[in-house]
């Protein structure tokens, strides 16, 4: 019998012990987690934020951001402003220019057309007109102005840093080069021994001869915004246009002193 009892209370020890064990660890795994939840105070600094400053002189990974051009797409001037530049920040290579189509064909063409006239499907239903990537102002622009515009967007237009990355941003740049010699390229552009096809001819073939006609405007665009006739119409108007004149209104004489 003495027997018996000593092994009862050892049993009845050993599972209190573990009916215990069991409920204060599951008091403190689920009900008093020791993580810190993003956006939300914390007990365990001084000044009870969660969310920590960044430590002083550090970068964290992937964000050094070196090449400022690479990123801005402008350089600072000897004038001490900032500029644009005629040059890629990276080799242009032929999948460059696939990346770019692919993705203008996906972001730019609804406003800028394939062909980049400015006359995308989304004019026909009443969008302002894009601007005409081959008119003599988008032609003279250097490359990093497109992709300073598809950073911070411009009239209109919004800005595409969201959907494109900065690299796809240049190839973007890249590809509306190549496009805008596709558009204004001559015979004695092609290589010796390459045959030459018009594209009113190569339609004709393909049984699209409407294909090949000029571009017109569609009855059903409208000018969202009156024109400035400075500027020229909303479809052609520069994407950089020039300081607006200031004019410094004359100062009336003060009157005379009472004597």
């Amino acid at each position: 019998m003495h027997v018996n009892r000593v092994n009862l209370s050892k049993a009845a020890a050993g599972a209190g012990m573990a009916a215990l064990l069991l409920i204060a660890g599951c008091r403190q795994d689920m009900q008093d987690q020791p993580k810190v939840i993003s956006q939300r105070g914390s007990s365990m600094f001084t000044d009870h934020r969660g969310a920590r400053p960044q430590v002083v002189n550090t970068v964290a990974r992937g964000q050094l951001h070196d090449d400022s051009y690479f990123y801005t797409g402008v350089v600072q001037g000897a004038n001490g402003y900032r500029e644009e530049k005629n040059e890629m920040p990276f080799p242009v290579t032929l999948d460059v220019l696939k990346r770019g189509q692919e993705r203008f064909n996906v972001y730019c063409t609804p406003c800028h057309s394939r062909v980049g006239n400015g006359l995308g499907e989304i004019v026909q239903r009443g969008y302002k007109p894009a601007a005409n990537l081959h008119d003599q102002v988008r032609l003279s622009q250097p490359i990093s102005h497109y992709f300073f515009v598809m950073t911070h967007g411009y009239g209109a237009m919004p800005d595409y840093s969201a959907q494109l990355a900065p690299e796809e941003r240049w190839a973007v740049a890249a590809y509306i080069r190549a496009l805008q010699l596709s558009q204004a390229a001559t015979a004695q552009d092609v290589p010796s021994g390459v045959r030459v096809q018009s594209l009113k001819d190569l339609a004709d073939s393909e049984g699209h001869p409407e294909y090949a006609q000029p571009w017109s405007l569609p009855s059903t665009a409208v000018q969202a915004y009156p024109h400035v006739m400075s500027e020229g119409t909303p479809g052609m108007a520069p994407a950089n246009q020039a300081d607006p004149k200031i004019v410094i209104p004359v100062s009336k004489p003060a009157p005379a002193a009472a004597k």
